[in-house]
C-alpha cells in the first residue's frame, strides 16, 4: 500500500481529486485552442469581419500560449503552486468571460482578442505546469501512467474543440435542465461553469507539492523570450495567408525570431540560475526523444490540418460533419494514452516508439493515395488508425524525456519540451499550407475555362486540390518515417534519472 502523499509543507492531500481538478480545468483550457474553428464564418457575420481578421481568435490565442510556455518554469520556481494554479485558472475564466461578452461590433473585436490572449496565458501556465505536477506527485515506476492520463488533456481537448463548438452552432441544446443556444458565445459557457467550480474547489483542495525558491527574475531573458519565440511564430503564422516570399510579415519576424532565440539560449547558458535551464539539451536521452516527440507532432498534423479541409472542399461535408468524422480518432487517443503510459512503465519508451511510428507511416500511405470518391468511412477508420499511432508515440516518448531528467528539473524540462513542441507545430502547419496552396495555384485550370466549360473546370479544380492534399499527406509520412528512425536510438527499456546525480538508470 503506497504511503499517504504529503505537500512540500509535510501535511497529507488527496492526490486524485488535486488530479482530477488540474485534467479538469486544463482540459476545458486546451479545448480553447481550436473550440473556434468551425465558428469563424459566425463571427465574421456576428462582428462584420473578413475571414482573415476572423482567424486572428485561433492566430492570437497560439501566439499568447506560444510566448508563455518558455516563461512558465520561471512561474513554477518561484510561485507556490496551489496559488500559481489559481492565478492560471483566474486568468483562463476572465479572458472566457471577456470574450463570451464582447459586444458584437465591428470596433468591439479587439475586446473579443484581449479575451483569447488573457485565456492564453492561462493555459500557457496550466498546461506545463500540469505535466511537472504529474512528474513530481507519482513515483517513478507510476509516471507512464501520469503522462498518459496528461495526454487525455493534451491529445483529446484540442481534437474535440472543432466537434463540439460545431455540434453547439449547429442547434440548441438541453444541458443538465439548461438550454445552450446556438450562438458563438455559448461555446463558452459549458468551459466557464465547469471552470468555475474547479477554481472554488482548489482552494481546499489544490496543494503546494513543487518546491519554490526565491530566484530573481531575469527581465532581459524575459524580454527575449517574448521577442524570440513571439515573432518566431508570428512570421510562421502568416505564412498561409501571405506566402513565403513576404518579407514585412513573414520573412522578416522568423529571422528577428530566430536572432533573438540565439540570444537568449547563449544567455541561459551563462546565468547561474537561467531563465529556462536550456542545459537540459545537454541529456542525449532527452534531446532524443525531444527531438522524436517534435517528429510525431509533425507527422500527426500532416493530415490532421489538412483532413478537415479535403473533407470540406473535396465531399462538400460541414464543419460538424467533418469533425464528427475525426471524432472517434480523438477517442482513440484518449483511450490508448492511459493504456500507453501504462505499458511505457512495463516495457520503456523505446519499442513503443518503434511500433507507434511504424504504424503511424503504415497508416499515412493509404492518404497519399486518397480521392475525391473515396468513401468516409475508409477515412475515418484510417484516421483511428493513426492516432492509435500517435497515443503508442506521444505519452511514452514524454513521459520518457521527464524520466531522463531529476524531478528538480521537471519545470525546465516541461517548458523546454513543450516550447519544442509549439515550435514543430508551427513549423509544419505553415510549410504545409503553403506548399498546399502553392500546388493548387500551380495546377488549377484557368479562369477562361470556367466561362467555356464549368464542369470541366470544377473536375480540374477538384484535381489540382487533391495534387495539394497528397504531397501534403506526404510530407506528414515523411516526418513518421524520421521519427521511426530516431526511435531507434531511444535507449532500451524504462529510463529513470538520478534524483541525485545526472546519471540514468535503465530498467529492463
Amino acid at each position: 500500500m503506497h504511503a499517504q502523499p504529503v505537500d512540500v509543507h509535510g501535511k497529507p492531500y488527496n492526490r486524485t481529486i488535486m488530479i482530477v481538478l488540474i485534467l479538469v480545468a486544463t482540459f476545458a483550457g486546451v479545448l480553447m485552442q481550436t473550440s473556434l474553428g468551425t465558428a469563424i464564418p459566425t463571427l465574421m457575420d456576428a462582428f462584420d469581419i473578413n475571414l482573415a481578421t476572423a482567424q486572428q481568435a485561433t492566430t492570437w490565442f497560439l501566439l499568447a500560449n506560444g510566448i508563455m510556455i518558455p516563461v512558465s518554469a520561471y512561474f513554477t520556481s518561484r510561485i507556490p503552486t496551489k496559488w500559481l494554479y489559481l492565478i492560471a485558472f483566474g486568468l483562463l475564466w476572465a479572458g472566457m468571460a471577456i470574450t463570451a461578452f464582447t459586444p458584437e461590433q465591428h470596433d468591439m473585436w479587439w475586446m473579443f482578442l484581449s479575451g483569447r490572449v488573457l485565456a492564453a496565458l492561462g493555459v500557457g501556465i496550466s498546461m506545463p505546469l500540469m505535466q511537472v505536477v504529474m512528474v513530481n506527485i507519482f513515483p517513478a515506476e507510476q509516471r507512464g501512467v501520469a503522462m498518459g492520463l496528461g495526454g487525455l488533456v493534451v491529445g483529446m481537448a484540442p481534437a474535440i474543440g472543432p466537434t463540439l463548438s460545431g455540434w453547439i452552432l449547429d442547434k440548441n441544446h438541453v444541458i443538465l435542465g439548461l438550454t445552450i443556444s446556438d450562438s458563438w458565445r455559448s461555446i463558452f459557457y459549458l468551459p466557464m461553469a465547469v471552470l468555475a467550480i474547479v477554481f472554488i474547489l482548489s482552494f481546499f483542495f489544490m496543494k503546494d507539492v513543487l518546491y519554490t525558491h526565491d530566484v530573481k527574475l531575469d527581465v532581459l531573458s524575459l524580454i527575449y523570450s517574448i521577442i524570440g519565440f513571439g515573432s518566431f511564430l508570428l512570421g510562421f503564422t502568416n505564412v498561409g495567408s501571405d506566402g513565403w516570399g513576404d518579407v514585412k510579415t513573414v520573412i522578416a519576424p522568423i529571422v528577428i525570431g530566430i536572432i533573438f532565440i540565439a540570444i537568449f539560449i547563449v544567455r541561459q547558458l551563462h546565468l547561474t540560475d537561467p531563465f529556462l535551464n536550456v542545459r537540459v539539451f545537454m541529456n542525449k536521452q532527452f534531446t532524443i526523444t525531444t527531438i522524436a516527440v517534435m517528429m510525431a507532432m509533425m507527422a500527426m498534423m500532416g493530415v490532421e490540418m489538412m483532413l478537415p479541409t479535403y473533407l470540406q472542399n473535396i465531399h462538400n461535408l460541414s464543419a460538424l460533419t467533418s469533425g464528427l468524422i475525426l471524432l472517434p480518432g480523438a477517442l482513440m487517443m484518449g483511450i490508448m494514452s492511459p493504456i500507453a503510459g501504462m505499458a511505457y512503465d512495463k516495457v520503456g519508451a523505446r519499442r513503443l516508439a518503434l511500433v507507434g511510428f511504424g504504424l503511424l507511416a503504415i497508416g499515412t500511405v493509404p492518404f497519399m493515395f486518397l480521392t475525391a470518391d473515396t468513401p468516409i468511412h475508409f477515412i475515418t477508420a484510417l484516421y483511428t488508425a493513426r492516432m492509435f499511432g500517435v497515443a503508442m508515440v506521444m505519452m511514452p516518448l514524454t513521459a520518457s524525456a521527464m524520466s531522463a531528467l531529476p524531478a528538480a528539473e521537471a519545470n525546465h524540462a516541461t517548458a523546454s519540451n513543450n516550447t519544442a513542441r509549439q515550435l514543430a507545430s508551427a513549423v509544419v502547419v505553415a510549410l504545409l499550407t503553403s506548399i498546399t496552396q502553392n500546388i493548387i495555384t500551380n495546377n488549377k485550370p484557368s479562369d477562361a475555362l470556367r466561362t467555356a466549360n464549368p464542369l470541366s473546370y470544377g473536375a480540374k479544380m477538384i484535381d489540382a486540390s487533391m495534387d495539394g492534399f497528397q504531397v501534403s499527406f506526404f510530407i506528414g509520412f515523411l516526418f513518421a518515417a524520421i521519427g521511426l528512425v530516431i526511435a531507434l536510438f531511444l535507449r532500451k527499456g524504462k529510463i529513470i534519472a538520478d534524483e541525485t546525480t545526472d546519471e540514468m538508470t535503465k530498467e529492463n
